[in-house]
């Protein structure tokens, strides 16, 4: 299953979002910073990057029902559950 490039733009901007933040968790670890401050950021960073993995499935699940021929639809969305439960 490909999904076009410009369907996953807001993916995209998620996650240099999440790339940020993990930019930012490695520096505050370097400084030292406060023990919670860090775990703060990283559940954040880990909030982010599992709602762009679902944005993708999500994403997926929307294409292949609209583009794919009804007899390889069940085979893509058996694919995307197995995709969508191995981020549970």
């Amino acid at each position: 299953m490909d999904i076009p490039q410009g369907e996953l733009a807001d993916v995209v901007k998620r996650l240099n979002r999440v790339q940020g933040q993990i930019g930012g968790v490695v520096r505050m670890i370097e400084d030292g910073r406060d023990c919670a401050a860090v775990v703060t950021q990283l559940a954040a960073a880990s909030k982010a990057l599992n709602k762009a993995s679902f944005a993708v499935v999500g994403t997926g699940m929307r294409y292949c029902s609209a583009n794919s021929a009804p007899e390889d639809r069940e085979v893509d969305l058996e694919q995307l559950e197995k995709l969508l439960l191995s981020l549970a």
